[in-house]
């Protein structure tokens, strides 16, 4: 499969990262206020009466309802001085709904398009389309094909490998000899190779990879079944890791694990830093997961959209200081935000901090005792 390749400064260290999210989440709304004001991109196409469209692909990933849409309508409205608005439609992680509703927003003639897709490929048509029709599009966390203006995603790359040395450094000494199942994103999502090949670089000849699929649509039942076929070939006790791709899928893991009937589960990845998932890692259930800052994304997304419909220059405006290819386009102007390892120690002082989950929703009754072995209160 033909993946993304980005150009950008050498990667920092997770420690970095986690002091750039904090810095960025402080200077992000000065940093946008001054490009309203920037007087060197292009003549303004538009004053603040707009409509962005967003397309999300999915409600099986927890964040896209909780976190990007209110995120991204809330600051399209605090860019435009409240004459900005949002249409939002979700595909519920179907290709031909969301080209539908691609459609249907191209018809309406909204100003510009964030879309998050589906399948990366079958999508370039629709934004061929909108391009036709002078309707910038940005692709938002999966890198779309056709002629889109921007993107705006994480270090996918990286955030593989910070999953791949999480497992190298839980199964420590024996890491070499363990048996570990991969449960891989969807192929028709631009990241999941990104993710995979970011993990394979960390576990490939360094531990012993028992199973690995490639999890359709992200579906947690599908990795469940997976898990449960991987349970019965390789052997629960045999089990040494799990690496998932994202939360959904870890949780799905820990299920058939438990209902296999391990009294202890092996470590577990994950990613989006969703509730329940910190909700596992604070009892133990899952060793890790990825916290990609969906403060930062979903409100640079809503900057360079506004940008772009008012005719500034994204690149000059520092809205996009990388470049991306995809396997139809090269140097696509990009937005990568950073990413952190998410595990006990650091609850506090990274979803907590960033207000994405406050205590008293992570320590519920269950997790109370955990919270208070954390030091969380």
């Amino acid at each position: 499969m033909n993946t993304p390749t980005p150009r950008t400064a050498p990667r920092p260290t997770r420690t970095a990262l986690a002091v750039a999210v904090s810095a960025l989440l402080l200077t992000s709304c000065g940093a946008v206020d001054a490009v309203s004001g920037s007087d060197g991109g292009e003549t303004p196409k538009k004053g603040d009466d707009m409509t962005i469209g967003l397309l999300l692909p999915d409600t099986e990933t927890k964040r896209f309802e909780q976190f990007d849409h209110p995120l991204i309508k809330k600051r399209v409205a605090d860019l435009t001085d409240g004459k900005g608005t949002v249409r939002y439609a979700n595909a519920g992680a179907s290709a031909k709904r969301q080209s539908a509703q691609f459609r249907q927003m191209i018809s309406d003639k909204v100003d510009a398009i964030l879309v998050d897709a589906v399948d990366a490929k079958a999508i370039a048509t629709d934004v061929r389309e909108a391009k036709d029709a002078g309707i910038p599009v940005i692709a938002y966390d999966r890198l779309a094909e056709g002629p889109v203006d921007a993107y705006i995603s994480h270090d996918n790359e990286l955030v593989g490998e910070v999953q791949g040395r999480a497992l190298i450094e839980a199964l420590g000494d024996d890491a070499r000899t363990s048996k570990i199942v991969m449960l891989n994103g969807s192929p028709a999502d631009p990241n999941t190779a990104r993710f995979k090949e970011g993990a394979l670089g960390v576990l490939q000849n360094k531990v012993v990879i028992a199973k690995s699929y490639d999890v359709d649509e992200w579906l947690p039942k599908t990795a469940k079944a997976d898990m449960q076929q991987a349970i019965k070939d390789v052997g629960l006790s045999d089990i040494a890791a799990v690496y998932s791709a994202n939360d959904g899928m870890a949780g799905a893991a820990v299920e058939a694990l438990r209902s296999a009937g391990a009294t202890t589960v092996p470590p577990v990845t994950g990613q989006d830093a969703d509730l329940a998932a910190v909700q596992r890692v604070l009892s133990g259930e899952q060793y890790m997961t990825v916290y990609k800052s969906f403060l930062l994304e979903a409100t640079n997304a809503a900057e360079i959209a506004v940008a772009k419909v008012k005719g500034q220059d994204i690149v000059f405006d520092a809205l996009a200081q990388d470049t991306i290819d995809s396997p139809t386009q090269k140097d696509i102007p990009a937005n990568l935000v950073p990413v952190v390892t998410v595990q006990k120690e650091n609850i506090e002082d990274t979803v907590i901090k960033d207000g994405v989950y406050t205590a008293k929703q992570i320590c519920t009754a269950p997790y109370a005792e955990a919270c208070r072995e954390a030091g969380i209160k």
